[in-house]
């Protein structure tokens, strides 16, 4: 009798990061993608699992988005807004704000995916063309005498409405009556559209909480402030994948292994602290590995982490394993070891998931869901022993929605339904996957995971450090960082600060080791994202020089990024490969 081939393990792991938008020394909120992100994107993902109960998924949870999303309910319960956008929504006297909170009205209010999230609405469209013909003058402060108060009103409104989740849209009764109301809102309209706001982002982390303690989901963390790791632990894992990519001026940051073991330990910590149990996996920012940050995150007790396809590819060819078709080297964990730990690492299948993240909106929710079934459903018919297939979906689970209709929402229950009814395919989590190949019965269920000698250093994006590292402005933003850090350690070995102020430091610290800036700094990337990140990456090390009583360099007076790709809405956040 001919064996039966095991099922298919798919594994959807949905990646949710914001970087720290705080100014540590104002504590305000300097950019308002957070908020905006939680009432479209992180409400709308827990709805469709709670609407589709059967269905199982990962979710990692970075910890300073989530530190972040805690300090937005402190704010509402508190009364006391410290994001200025937010904080204008319910202001009172729109008729007597000053010309930088209209600035930031105007710069703010049209920043979104036009197509998918204004051209909809014939309102909101309105409102663009009226500001479009008083546009030719906005170098001159005259331009804001054009612009009532209930214009500008109804402008926040709208951008805050075209931000709200599909299931604000469909089950919310104020954000129902304000969309048909459509223009001439109130205080009294704004103040309801803020508490539902409110309401969204205070229930966010329960919502989530929940869906973890039935088993529904698996919530991972990363390192706590979304570094890369191996790139702080040592610049020269960039030439794993890049031999000849030229290098920041300084050799090395300076003390990268104890940095980068404080941000693990810090994510593990607050994810123990938030969701009442230690996180058994990690997504390493970016999927930046190599076998010095595998190692690390061994040894501070993570079972399993996920990088890119690349990633693999060019470690098989560093292993001298070989590279056999696709199905029989990606659809399996691999176990690496520094001889004493041990961690799962799963790949990410990257045809599935840039399917989902750049081509499935552009095609109908029917066609697009069977093209996925029947990738998988492919997969599963090729596998020819009695190892069971993991595939490994991974992508950002809050860019990609404003570029579908309706946020996704058609797309992703459509897809939940087909994977939870298909008799062969398996939805699951890492864990459940790494259990399963604990467990003494994982033979006989069919669960593979071959040793891998050799990690090459890589990220999801390329199997490369090219977002991040390699080129002039990139190496010339780790050369700032790299100053910064041995005028922080200077100033650590003067013992001159108390515990207070040692702590802010090591904060800001922290930040400014964060991946976005990064990231950023390129031509690739549209002039006004660079600018906004470019300006706030220097008032982070300004922050950190000035908490640690050093004077301020003058080259971060300086513009170290101009950008000049192509806009596309700039300021909608979507990034390269996620």
């Amino acid at each position: 009798m001919k064996p039966t081939r095991p099922k298919l393990y798919i594994n959807l792991y949905w990646h949710m990061h914001q970087p720290d938008y705080r100014d540590i020394v104002s504590n305000e909120y300097v950019l308002p993608w957070t908020y905006l992100h939680a009432i479209k994107d992180y409400s709308d993902m827990a709805y469709h699992l709670e609407a589709n109960p059967k269905a199982r998924v990962s979710f990692n949870f970075v910890p300073i988005l989530l530190e972040q999303l805690e300090d937005y309910t402190t704010q509402f319960k508190q009364n006391h807004i410290r994001d200025p956008l937010l904080a204008l929504l319910i202001e009172p006297d729109l008729a007597g704000i000053s010309y930088q909170q209209c600035r930031l009205i105007v710069n703010s209010c049209f920043k979104s995916h036009h197509e998918k999230m204004l051209s909809p609405f014939p309102h909101y469209q309105r409102l663009l063309q009226l500001y479009q013909l008083i546009e030719p003058i906005s170098d001159d402060k005259e331009e804001f005498h054009y612009l009532s108060a209930q214009y500008k009103a109804d402008l926040l409104v709208w951008y805050h409405l075209a931000w709200c989740g599909e299931s604000l849209r469909r089950n919310n009764k104020v954000v129902q009556t304000l969309m048909t109301k459509g223009l001439s809102f109130t205080l009294e309209d704004r103040t309801q559209l803020f508490d539902v706001i409110a309401e969204t982002i205070s229930n966010l982390i329960p919502r989530y909480k929940a869906l973890m303690k039935s088993k529904q989901i698996e919530i991972s963390t990363t390192p706590y402030y979304h570094p890369i790791l191996p790139l702080l632990i040592d610049f020269k894992s960039t030439i794993d994948a890049m031999p000849y990519a030229p290098l920041p001026k300084y050799a090395r940051y300076a003390g990268g292994q104890e940095r980068a073991a404080a941000h693990v330990v810090a994510a593990s910590k607050y994810h123990t602290n938030l969701f009442g149990q230690l996180p058994r996996g990690m997504w390493p920012a970016e999927g930046g590995v190599s076998n010095a940050a595998l190692s690390l995150m061994a040894e501070h007790g993570v079972e399993w982490a996920a990088t890119g396809q690349a990633v693999l590819a060019n470690s098989l060819l560093k292993s001298q394993m070989g590279l056999q078709d696709k199905s029989e080297y990606l659809y399996q964990p691999y176990r690496v070891t520094n001889g004493k730990e041990d961690i799962l690492c799963f790949f990410r299948d990257d045809n599935l998931s840039d399917k989902i993240g750049f081509e499935y909106a552009k095609m109908h929710t029917p066609d697009a869901v069977s093209d996925f079934i029947q990738t998988l459903e492919g997969i599963h018919k090729a596998n020819s022993n009695e190892y069971a297939k993991v595939v490994s979906v991974i992508l950002d689970g809050e860019n990609a929605w404003e570029y579908y209709p309706y946020n996704g929402y058609y797309f992703l229950n459509e897809l939940y339904a087909a994977l939870t009814n298909h008799p062969d395919i398996e939805m699951t989590t890492y864990s459940d996957i790494v259990d399963l190949y604990q467990s003494k019965e994982y033979k006989t269920r069919g669960i593979s995971a071959p040793a891998l000698s050799q990690i090459a250093a890589g990220s999801w994006v390329y199997g490369t450090f090219s977002t991040w590292i390699g080129s002039k402005d990139k190496n010339l933003a780790w050369d700032l960082l790299c100053a910064a850090k041995k005028t922080y350690d200077d100033v650590m070995l003067s013992n001159s600060l108390d515990a207070n102020q040692l702590k802010a430091c090591e904060r800001q610290l922290s930040i400014c080791e964060g991946s976005d800036w990064f990231w950023w700094f390129g031509d690739y990337n549209s002039s006004d994202s660079v600018a906004s990140f470019d300006q706030l990456y220097r008032r982070n090390l300004i922050n950190l020089y000035t908490l640690l009583q050093q004077p301020v360099p003058a080259i971060l007076h300086k513009t170290i990024s101009a950008g000049g790709g192509n806009a596309d809405n700039a300021g909608t956040m979507r990034r390269g490969q996620v």
